[in-house]
């Protein structure tokens, strides 16, 4: 998952992608659940692209790749690697493997080569496009069916979740496995999801499920919150900086420099303020508790809250020093009018002792 850009304008995107490869692309909607109870706020554009070649340790697998382009600028690119017939343990190394291959230790260049194709052909569709540095990923395990009949309990009892999700090799503590297992959630005997900070686990019989949309979006939060709060912590010096220089320079047109600056902050908080709202709003959530309860637990085991609160402090920083420019730049265009009012009246004393 990439920042993008400042924001896209995605219907111009889906004609951009549609010139350049001739395929057509989808707003995502979720599958399994009433647009009433749950539902994006701007659907996002899918945009699939051509599958790649996984080299792992000891084999090659083929990764079918979909690109999601969402309007507040985040892209996001997705390996899926179907597999069948993997016993247990198969399935665990596998998933591990992948990894290490592609995981965010690995610095594999399939990332930045399809990002940057995605730059390349939808460039004119973004506002401020740009080539960040920040990243999230996300690794899920999805299993559809076993070789017999499995619940949620029969599931748990019977497989050790823990090397799937821990990525470990070597066994974990009691309190450690307690740990990743303590956000898991069943909507009916025969589904499960547990989700942990950096993977999850999925367990779906029927087929698709909107679970994963869920938790893209969380991400997606997430990564905004992040560009934002490291946003504000450049400019937050930067801005102490320019206040200084202005009143250290002083002057009759102190005022107007305030002003000025004022403005220019004003427009900051108003920019990162539409953007995180925007963001905050990218999934509407009404009626669907199952799905309400997991996108919750998202984004706590994210903490989009803890970094949002940190935008949000930034953001006041901001305005208080706006009002007190602002202020600071009323007093001294009262000063400027009484001087000018000032000398208005002496001028006019003087001329009367002339005339007279």
């Amino acid at each position: 998952m990439f920042d993008f850009s400042y924001s896209a304008d995605l219907v111009q995107a889906a004609e951009l992608w549609h010139r350049h490869t001739g395929t057509s692309s989808a707003r995502k909607r979720l599958n399994t659940t009433l647009p009433k109870a749950m539902s994006y706020d701007v659907p996002p554009i899918v945009l699939p692209l051509e599958p790649v070649l996984l080299t792992l340790p000891d084999s090659q697998v083929t990764a079918v790749v979909t690109a999601r382009l969402y309007d507040f600028g985040v892209l996001t690119l997705s390996l899926a690697v179907p597999v069948k017939d993997l016993g247990w343990p198969e399935f665990s190394d596998l998933l591990n493997a992948i990894d290490v291959a592609v995981g965010p230790g690995s610095d594999h260049p399939v990332w930045m080569r399809l990002a940057g194709e995605m730059h390349a052909v939808l460039d004119t569709a973004m506002t401020r496009p740009q080539r960040s540095d920040l990243q999230e990923d996300y690794l899920v395990g999805v299993v559809h069916a076993f070789d017999r009949p499995m619940t949620a309990a029969s599931l748990l009892d019977g497989y050790d979740l823990t090397p799937l999700l821990s990525g470990e090799v070597l066994p974990l503590s009691e309190g450690a496995r307690a740990d990743l297992m303590r956000k898991r959630f069943s909507y009916y005997t025969d589904d499960l999801v547990v989700l942990t900070w950096d993977r999850g686990f999925l367990y779906e019989p029927r087929g698709d499920s909107d679970v994963l949309d869920v938790i893209e979006v969380a991400n997606a939060q997430l990564l905004e919150m992040r560009y934002y709060d490291e946003l504000l912590d450049d400019e937050l010096p930067r801005m102490y900086d320019l206040v200084e220089r202005t009143h250290r320079i002083g002057g009759f047109l102190s005022s107007r420099r305030f002003a000025s600056l004022a403005r220019r902050f004003y427009a900051l908080v108003a920019e990162v303020t539409e953007l995180t709202e925007k963001v905050d709003n990218a999934l509407q959530v009404t009626e669907d508790v199952y799905l309400a309860r997991i996108y919750t637990a998202a984004l706590d085991l994210f903490r989009v809250s803890v970094v949002s609160a940190a935008v949000d402090r930034k953001l006041s920083i901001i305005r208080d020093t706006y009002t007190a420019l602002y202020e600071e730049a009323s007093g001294g265009r009262a000063a400027a009018m009484e001087f000018v009012i000032v000398v208005l009246i002496l001028a006019e004393v003087l001329l009367a002792l002339l005339r007279h």
